[in-house]
């Protein structure tokens, strides 16, 4: 982490991934965030993947680097202590719906330069996971080859939302320091879905083609690349995007030559035409297959990196837990003290900032860690007081 953001205070009230990761990240750039959940724990407290001891490695990776309060939010005085929490401080990410005591003008009565970014399903109100959104959108009936949409692992659309909602959150306050002027960001996960496809593309080509694009299994789409097995059974994967790569790579396999009477005889030249080498695929793709099945993984690999061939051989998330380069010699790992009692690499903030010192990662809080501490400091209440509110189970404590 860094201390890019040091002096900012964010309330988070959330669960799941996309409102919790937005807090992730600004507390990995040095803000102080304060994630308020239910006396012993939200909904996600408990999500898989869990220890043996059913301790979270999700939410306590999701939530490093922040501190807990634990409120009874079943009752009139919890919730009006996450109000004054974020009065307080002025600054709420939250994917609470927006109506009832979380609305934004509630919220913001006595502090109208509140800044509130919403993370929501739809646009509407109406709930919606990443699973369901990806559904929406189409992404599922691209995937794999077979007849069956394939739904895949990857929540990308709860991830993309929440590095947004981060980045809205950051414009808000812009905003507000040149204007005075609070706000409320609302930031559904299925505009945020389709928008992205639209980006990429996708709406202008299905309405351009009156059709949708054709399921490719793992050959990229306008480009050479696919899946590979080499001599010895390890599958790889090749990708071209440049003029220079083709050449490379097709020199490196020693199939120049076959290459060029292949283009002889469809009347057409691969060296600079993305296009015309996926739109010829199928004839391509023998040659390749036929070349690369020739060679042990290792003698390729060393070839492929000594010419500036784009590769990688398919490995699990074992692998990559184990591999020097991904995470043990990677400087955005660190170790932390972690509430489940397991010790593994944990990641800190993602980017390299060359003038600044990185910090090591964080733990995560335990439910109601910070309890005493941010009722103290942030809303002045006397150990007395806090005290009562810990006796009647309105606050909780780790």
């Amino acid at each position: 982490m860094y201390d890019l953001l040091s002096g900012l205070s964010v309330i988070e009230a959330s669960s799941f991934v996309a409102s919790p990761s937005a807090g992730l990240y600004c507390a990995q750039f040095g803000a102080e965030v304060i994630r308020v959940d239910q006396v012993g724990g939200g909904p996600d407290f408990h999500r898989w993947p869990v220890t043996r001891n059913n301790d979270s490695l999700y939410w306590e990776n999701l939530n490093r680097a922040k501190k807990s309060v634990a409120l009874d939010l079943g009752k009139p005085e919890g919730r009006e202590l996450l109000q004054r929490l974020v009065r307080a401080t002025g600054q709420l990410v939250t994917n609470f719906p927006a109506g009832g005591f979380m609305a934004h003008d509630v919220l913001a009565q006595g502090r109208p330069d509140l800044v509130t970014v919403r993370v929501m399903g739809w646009a509407d109100g109406s709930p919606a996971l990443d699973y369901t959104v990806n559904n929406a959108v189409g992404y599922p009936t691209l995937t794999g080859s077979g007849s069956e949409p394939v739904n895949h692992v990857l929540p990308a659309w709860d991830l993309l939302t929440g590095a947004y909602a981060a980045f809205a959150l950051l414009a808000a306050l812009r905003r507000r320091s040149e204007t005075g002027a609070g706000s409320e960001v609302r930031l559904p996960l299925s505009d945020v879905a389709i928008g992205t496809v639209a980006n990429l593309g996708g709406i202008a080509e299905v309405l351009y083609e009156g059709a949708n694009r054709p399921r490719l299994g793992n050959t990229v789409y306008g480009l050479f690349g696919r899946d590979f097995v080499t001599a010895d059974g390890v599958r790889t994967m090749i990708v071209v995007v440049t003029p220079r790569q083709w050449s490379n790579l097709i020199a490196t396999l020693g199939i120049a030559e076959a290459v060029a009477e292949l283009e002889t005889q469809l009347g057409v030249s691969f060296a600079k035409d993305d296009g015309l080498r996926f739109t010829h695929r199928e004839a391509l793709f023998p040659l390749f297959d036929k070349a690369i099945a020739a060679r042990p993984h290792a003698d390729l690999a060393a070839a492929f990196d000594a010419n500036g061939v784009v590769h990688s051989a398919y490995g699990t998330m074992l692998d990559a837990a184990n591999d020097p380069v991904l995470v043990k010699d990677n400087p955005i790992f660190g170790t932390a003290e972690n509430p489940s009692g397991f010790t593994y690499p944990a990641a800190g903030a993602f980017a390299t900032v060359p003038q600044l010192e990185r910090l090591a990662p964080r733990p995560a809080p335990r439910n109601g860690q910070h309890s005493e501490e941010v009722l103290a400091s942030l809303l002045s209440l006397s150990s007395g007081e806090i005290a009562r509110l810990i006796d009647t189970g309105i606050v909780g404590v780790a």
